[in-house]
């Protein structure tokens, strides 16, 4: 598996509409996601260790967040031919399994991962309530493993910095992750 990190945060650009399929059988698309105060879109995956070492802090973070007028979306764009873990069927174990509290869509051809040009797992697009970017960072120093309790809490910082001012930090530190499996 390679790492891989984002690209800086391209302010402003406006978040790009999708339709998928949804692990609790709905379709799902940017409109419907949204919220008041903004939307964060990440992309993940079973499988990946840098995922699996967050995803506990993930699911309290995004609760937190709705808390504020915030919603998430996660969309899994890995090729799953490559990860059996990462199929729709695991998909939907996993959410259910851990209580997911944001909506797991899957994106079959990976087209949506390639317009937001996303690049690994995780990859996080923080959104203000005009659906424009203004958080592409990393969820914290974790890496891995996870961070010690008391790291620094830099998506949740973020994101809601954006429900109180509409504009993400200008400093950000760019996510480190597993490079999307793309199909052949």
């Amino acid at each position: 598996m390679v790492s891989t990190q984002t690209p800086i945060c391209d302010f402003n650009a406006p978040a790009i509409n999708f339709e998928l399929q949804g692990v609790d059988g709905k379709l799902h698309t940017l409109e419907s996601c949204r919220a008041e105060k903004g939307l964060l879109i990440m992309f993940i995956c079973n499988h990946c260790p840098y995922v699996k070492s967050i995803i506990d802090r993930i699911i309290r973070d995004t609760k937190a967040l709705q808390d504020i007028g915030l919603n998430t979306v996660a969309i899994m764009s890995n090729n799953p031919d490559e990860y059996a873990a990462d199929s729709f069927e695991n998909m939907a174990k996993i959410s259910q399994q851990m209580n997911f509290p944001f909506p797991y869509l899957i994106d079959e051809t990976q087209a949506v991962a390639k317009a937001y040009g996303a690049v690994c797992t995780p990859d996080f697009f923080g959104y203000n309530g005009d659906l424009k970017l203004q958080y592409r960072g990393r969820f914290d120093a974790s890496r891995k493993e996870s961070a010690a309790v008391d790291v620094k809490p830099d998506l949740l910082d973020a994101m809601s910095q954006i429900a109180r001012t509409a504009q993400g930090p200008e400093n950000q530190i760019p996510s480190m992750g597993c490079s999307i499996k793309w199909l052949s």
